[in-house]
């Protein structure tokens, strides 16, 4: 296949593979057997469009294809007298029937269609990863394969939990549907914790090579974007989408020539990207005029948004930010929030006040584990001129970090220690 036209097809297919799934799972209550039918719709167009060309309405072409796949589906259960209670009505054995009955299922609202699906992926029944997976499968429009290298997990392990977590929607019988009332909230915080984890591992990568892995940014970033359009009224979706924005502005100044990580004070802020800068403040805007109080992820956009107008490091009122995580700690109490409190706390008052407020959470069991806390405190005390317990504080952050680039940068930190400790200049 002529490379070009295998692009068009793959970016085709990332841009309409959500819709044809979530509208084929709404008519055939099955969202295993939806996938398998938009598969095909794909195998067949892989076929077809390198000799005819991408059709001028690709979508339409997929949808359309994937039809007549899911009537031969629903006659075949028809014929073997499996046909579930839900379609029953709708089967008839004339085509025509059929097929109308199936276009006038498809053409309903697509909006309606993608939020099910959103929920559906997202699912508390599934672990975590498996929500993950699932959502950029099925979302996003990645393969078993691309997800495997985003999270540097073997291909196998990635199906698996797709298999398993599709299995397990179908035996818990879980709904194609957006969730009413109290259920609501719970549910959504469910689909906004997927696409921040999703966002942070693009963000920060847990383990390999790379700071950062960029791509999974973006699929974040547009699965953000698609349920703040459907959900419009949801301040908290509006939060998660500028808080990503906001940090995703900075992707090009995070890293250095040599893929090495650049922290926030050292970053060349003509290098952030402002149009991103501006939807995000944009979408902060739109939680204030929805009214009422900003939750976790709005109060983490607004974070974001103090270093994001400040021109300069020296610029950034740290003040502001601490207050911000303090009223972040209150809504959502947590160790690593009352960190990112300290270092916030000694920007703004000095080392020795952030260092005070580090030292009550060693004990902490959370954090046992979690590299930057000692991290934070080596950096601490490097600038309070302690620079031998620094040193054991930095060498213990490089030995829990899964990274390899920011061990790198941890051990750069343990050499500024030993030259300060035999004299030299740090």
């Amino acid at each position: 296949m002529p490379p070009d036209a295998h692009r068009a097809i793959h970016a085709v297919w990332r841009l309409e593979s959500a819709k044809l799934i979530a509208g084929l799972t709404r008519y055939v209550r099955d969202l295993g057997v939806a996938e398998e039918l938009a598969q095909d719709a794909l195998v067949i167009a892989l076929e077809k469009w390198p000799i005819t060309g991408v059709p001028d309405n690709p979508g339409a072409w997929l949808m359309a294809t994937a039809k007549h796949r899911a009537i031969d589906h629903l006659r075949r259960l028809e014929r073997h007298g499996r046909k579930h209670a839900e379609i029953g009505e709708a089967i008839d054995a004339r085509q025509e029937t059929a097929a109308a009955a199936l276009d006038a299922a498809l053409d309903d609202d697509v909006g309606d269609d993608l939020l099910r699906l959103v929920f559906t992926s997202c699912h508390p029944a599934l672990s975590s990863e498996a929500r993950v997976a699932l959502t950029l499968r099925l979302l996003g429009g990645l393969t078993t394969a691309e997800i495997a290298r985003a999270y540097l997990v073997p291909e196998p392990t990635i199906a698996q939990r797709i298999v398993r977590a599709k299995r397990t929607l179908a035996d818990e019988g879980v709904p194609f549907e957006v969730p009413r009332g109290p259920d609501l909230a719970a549910r959504l915080s469910s689909v906004l914790e997927v696409i921040y984890l999703i966002f942070n591992e693009g963000y920060s990568a847990t383990s390999g090579d790379d700071w950062m892995r960029p791509a999974l940014c973006e699929e974040a970033l547009r699965l953000g974007r698609i349920v703040a359009e459907l959900m419009p009224g949801e301040s908290e979706v509006h939060g998660l989408v500028a808080l990503m924005e906001i940090q995703a502005s900075r992707a090009r100044a995070r890293v250095g020539p040599g893929g090495q990580p650049v922290l926030l004070n050292d970053q060349n802020r003509a290098l952030w990207d402002r149009l991103l800068i501006r939807r995000g403040l944009a979408a902060l805007e739109r939680i204030d005029a929805l009214g009422g109080a900003r939750g976790p992820y709005a109060l983490q956009a607004a974070i974001a948004a103090c270093h994001a107008r400040a021109l300069t490091p020296e610029a950034t009122d740290w003040s502001r930010i601490a207050a911000l995580y303090a009223a972040l700690y209150q809504l959502s109490p947590s160790p690593v929030v009352e960190l990112n409190r300290a270092v916030a706390v000694a920007m703004a008052e000095g080392p020795a006040a952030g260092l005070k407020i580090v030292d009550a959470l060693v004990s902490e069991p959370a954090l046992a584990r979690y590299h930057l806390l000692p991290g934070v405190r080596g950096d601490l005390l490097f600038k309070l001129g302690r620079f031998a317990e620094a040193r054991v504080e930095l060498e213990r952050a490089a030995s829990l970090t899964r990274n390899e680039r920011e061990r790198v940068l941890l051990r750069e930190r343990v050499a500024a220690c030993d030259r300060a400790l035999a004299g030299e200049k740090p």
